[in-house]
């Protein structure tokens, strides 16, 4: 595993209002503190050209207008006018072609920056920022997944990485189901049984330790810890003003979440809005379904740069594919891996740069084609990692990504 980058952080921008009064006593704390991941997964496949790539005037374009936004000669679609005002925190990636057009396929590559293959696994991003930056003295789990509906269970997606590193599902601003003791049990009689069972665990692993048992009595311990901090978790915790800043629907709470997740250094979170998969009344769809992820991500962007915490945390939103240029005939868009876009910055990512450029009609890229591969290496040079070194897994070597690909250089600060 690659050294992380060092040093402090340089004052966020004062955006949205905020400005000091913002910026709690803890910033310092978290000028210092670990490099963090956030995701925020358009689930289905965003249009590009409906976000991040306008086309307007084309027979490809739709309906919709490009808007200026707060990077000179950077425009964007007019569904998200809130997020054009933070675009100098952000970049864009115009020339992805992941050539995959399959839901599941797509995602994969995306999340684990390679194909998928029957000759094994590969641990999602969120696994390999929680191995590789995770503070061992955080007692949280370092790889949190957001979804509406999410039950607080460890899910399958840290591979060879083992399940200390897999995702936690989490929804509705609400602590983890189980979190909390019952109220039959006394304190005492809860210390008393944890003591037996880390007797009887110790004894265990005198005679037969193994990476499993090692494995389930971490998580049984992380486990206890999440109990006790289990507030965390909780937006409700939160003033009523910032929750009418994000907004009562999933999504704003989701954002708010996250922001709190992050603030207590959880290493990656993953925030999931969904469905994008507009086959049929593609323009209606996003013009209802932007409006609600809008104003909450410029929020959450402005409060990490406002908090000191931008410079230290990732940002990415991401996609499986895009969606098809030419329009069907149920005035829908269909999936489109060929050429698309995603908007990333925080951490060591350029801000308002663009990389890449697709034609006239978005059907093509023209200039500087990535896909998923360079985009994982860039997401973990982005956070101090050496994506070119490699993991010890029971003493085999295991590239960190995938070592045919190297990182977009011109979009690493």
């Amino acid at each position: 595993m690659g050294a992380l980058a060092g040093g402090t952080l340089a004052s966020g921008a004062v955006v949205g209002g905020l400005g000091a009064l913002a910026a709690p006593a803890a910033s310092q704390q978290l000028a210092n503190a670990q490099k963090r991941v956030l995701v925020v997964n358009m689930a289905g496949g965003l249009s590009q050209l409906e976000s991040w790539d306008p086309k307007p005037g084309t027979p490809t374009g739709g309906p919709f207008r490009a808007i200026p936004t707060s990077v000179p000669g950077m425009h964007i679609c007019e569904l998200l006018p809130e997020t054009a005002k933070q675009m100098h925190h952000l970049s864009l990636v115009r020339s992805i072609n992941t050539k995959e057009n399959d839901h599941g396929k797509g995602q994969y590559m995306m999340q684990t920056g390679r194909r998928r293959t029957p000759a094994g696994d590969f641990p999602r991003l969120g696994a390999v920022a929680a191995k590789a930056l995770n503070n061992p003295a955080n007692s949280l789990p370092g790889h949190i997944v957001i979804s509406a509906g999410g039950s607080g269970s460890r899910s399958n997606d840290a591979a060879y990485l083992g399940p200390q590193f897999a995702s936690i599902s989490m929804g509705n601003g609400k602590p983890p189901q189980n979190t909390d003791r019952p109220a039959a049990v006394s304190e005492a009689s809860e210390l008393q049984r944890h003591a037996f069972r880390r007797r009887a665990n110790d004894r265990f692993a005198q005679r037969r330790r193994t990476a499993m048992t090692d494995a389930y009595t971490a998580n049984y311990e992380q486990a206890l810890e999440l109990m006790k901090q289990r507030d965390v978790f909780d937006v409700s915790k939160e003033p009523q003003a910032e929750l009418d800043r994000y907004g009562k629907h999933d999504f704003g709470r989701h954002c708010l979440l996250a922001r709190r997740l992050l603030e207590n250094d959880i290493t990656f979170v993953q925030v999931t809005h969904s469905n994008y998969d507009t086959h049929n009344e593609n323009f209606n769809f996003h013009l209802e379904q932007l409006d609600e992820f809008d104003s909450p991500f410029a929020t959450l962007i402005a409060d990490l740069a406002d908090r000191g915490m931008l410079e230290s945390t990732l940002v990415v939103v991401l996609s499986e594919f895009g969606r098809t240029p030419n329009i069907n005939q149920n005035y829908g868009r269909d999936h489109w891996g060929t050429a698309w876009s995603i908007c990333l910055g925080g951490a060591g990512i350029q801000r308002g740069a663009i990389i890449g450029k697709t034609n006239g009609n978005g059907t093509k890229v023209e200039d500087r084609e990535v896909d998923h591969g360079h985009l994982f290496h860039t997401y973990l040079q982005a956070v101090g990692v050496d994506s070119t070194d490699h993991f010890d897994i029971d003493g085999r070597a295991m590239p960190i990504a995938d070592p045919a690909y190297q990182a977009i250089d011109e979009l690493l600060a």
